[in-house]
């Protein structure tokens, strides 16, 4: 595989890692930089192939995602010998995530073939990219209001299943699963930051899951001379999703969404002018 070709696995792969778990998503910046740069389809000899390594790569993602909350998977797994939680002490458990994962997790089984072959177009992805930003300005303006959860140990199972819900959202590329998730939590009485970090280990299974299913259903369009664009991008989302996810958890209770809804609109824009 030529050289050029695995440039252009590590330049998706940080596009990917950068923009995973900041609330911009990762698929429509995919999307929009191979649609209009990269053409991965091409080079590739597949969109089955193409589409399947942008699903494929998130993996790169997650395992960032569990090296930074390592600890918190391994209480959550029951792993931890030994540990003595006080009685009536808040804490959030696995029943929790997979009260969060069911909308979006049923919906994502039912509808992935439609969204496949429908959604994953640039001009979908700008109006998923304005669509969200409008969700995380209501969100940022309610939160004033709002009563904070600051710990995602003190989340409920009522608001788990709604952040879920809105979840559904981040199905349409563009809409960000972050921004969706960490909007959603926001609007039922978390603080910014710990959305965050119930989106961040809500999206390892539901991310891992997708990424397993395409695999399964594209395994025929592999070939061993697409094994090292896969490889390339894979440690390339990693390393750059390990950077941006500590980045962003310092971040987020100071800055909120407004900043990253503006950006969001103002690319949808910039593209829409450029490009159509």
């Amino acid at each position: 595989m030529e050289l050029l070709t695995i440039i252009k696995a590590i330049i998706l792969g940080m596009v990917e890692g950068l923009t995973e778990f900041a609330p911009v998503s990762s698929t429509g910046h995919m999307i929009i930089v191979d649609d209009i740069w990269l053409h991965s389809e091409k080079f590739l000899g597949s969109k089955y192939v193409a589409n399947t390594f942008m699903v494929m790569i998130q993996l790169g993602s997650i395992l960032a995602v569990v090296v930074v909350f390592k600890d918190r998977f391994i209480d959550l797994l029951g792993l931890r010998r030994n540990k003595i939680v006080p009685v009536g002490k808040k804490r959030l458990k696995l029943t929790h995530i997979i009260v969060g994962l069911l909308p979006a997790g049923v919906l994502g089984v039912l509808f992935e073939d439609t969204i496949d072959e429908y959604l994953f177009d640039t001009k979908y992805v700008l109006i998923g990219l304005v669509v969200g930003a409008i969700l995380m300005i209501i969100a940022d303006r309610y939160s004033a209001k709002n009563d904070h959860a600051q710990a995602v140990d003190e989340i409920t199972y009522k608001q788990a299943f709604t952040v879920g819900l809105i979840q559904c959202f981040s199905l349409w590329p563009g809409f960000s699963r972050s921004g969706a998730t960490i909007s959603g939590g926001v609007l039922v009485g978390l603080s910014h930051r710990a959305a965050a970090d119930f989106t961040f280990i809500m999206a390892v299974p539901i991310m891992a899951g997708a990424s397993g299913i395409s695999f399964i259903k594209n395994l025929e369009y592999f070939t061993m001379d697409a094994l090292p664009f896969f490889i390339a991008g894979f440690i390339s989302a990693f390393v750059f999703a390990l950077i941006c996810i500590r980045f962003f958890l310092k971040l987020i209770d100071k800055v909120k969404l407004l900043p990253f809804a503006i950006y969001r609109i103002l690319l949808a824009v910039i593209i829409y002018i450029v490009y159509f």
